[in-house]
């Protein structure tokens, strides 16, 4: 039996997983929530794959052990790609991973041509590879690394201004290209990038629609916590690493999410 004030648990290298939890708020109101930014290891796209494992993996045992979370929800692909398995195997709760969303992309687009921004850690990864071999087939997916934008919607979320020069190397990144002019449908492959949607859709001009997977990810929580009670014992936190001394510079980016309280690990 779940207790009723068990978290779900949301951990994201830094504020990007925010995009899963506005979409999982709009189905589960009720549900206690946790955030962890692990803002002392950001970016973990510019990481190896072994420094990636074990941080996640020490992160969550470690945050699992603390708060008995109901579900684990890894809100950021880079860490899935690369984690996902090897925290499931470890931990005896549901955990919840975010993936390119390659397949929704490859039944919408209508030129066939897709584009798909991620960090770097991310799109050299063989699960990216797999996606494409499964789902779009017949496609032609276009991968570019844009680590800039990480820091770019981190620093929209707390007030600052957006570089236009980041957005810009980003889509040029894509439509540089061969085929890239044909780009019609592009997947934001890292849970920062909807933070800059306006941003990104202002730059590639009309015609192109972006695909992430939070509404997909926020109903895979609902599905597997379908049924159980919901009850605030507290109010919701957010946990943000390497920033113990000064905790409230991130108040402003976590406020409008339902999230009052920001503490030091």
């Amino acid at each position: 039996m779940v207790e009723p004030h068990a978290p779900i648990l949301f951990l994201d290298s830094g504020v990007g997983g925010l995009s899963v939890l506005a979409e999982t708020r709009e189905l589960l109101p009720d549900a206690p929530v946790i955030y962890l930014a692990d803002e002392a290891a950001l970016p973990y796209g510019d990481k190896s794959e072994a420094e990636i494992a074990a941080r996640v993996c020490g992160l969550l045992g470690r945050m699992a052990e603390r708060y008995h979370p109901r579900l684990i929800c890894i809100a950021c692909n880079t860490a899935s790609t690369i984690a996902l398995g090897m925290v499931r195997d470890v931990l005896e709760i549901p955990v919840v991973g975010t993936v390119p969303a390659i397949k929704p992309a490859s039944e919408i687009t209508q030129t066939g041509v897709i584009g798909l921004l991620g960090t770097r850690a991310t799109i050299r990864q063989a699960y990216v590879d797999n996606l494409e071999a499964e789902f779009a087939q017949g496609k032609s997916l276009l991968r570019h690394a844009a680590p800039e934008l990480v820091a770019a919607a981190e620093a929209k979320l707390r007030g600052g201004m957006v570089d236009p020069a980041f957005i810009r190397n980003a889509v040029e990144g894509l439509r540089g290209q061969p085929g890239g002019a044909d780009i019609d449908t592009v997947v934001l492959a890292c849970t920062h990038f909807p933070l800059l949607e306006t941003e990104l859709a202002e730059a590639f001009g009309p015609g192109v629609q972006f695909v992430d997977g939070a509404q997909g990810i926020a109903r895979r929580i609902a599905y597997l916590t379908r049924g159980q009670p919901f009850r605030r014992a507290r109010q919701d936190f957010a946990i943000v690493t390497g920033h113990e001394q000064d905790p409230a510079t991130y108040a402003s980016a976590f406020q409008p999410f339902g999230i009052a309280e920001i503490r030091g690990l």
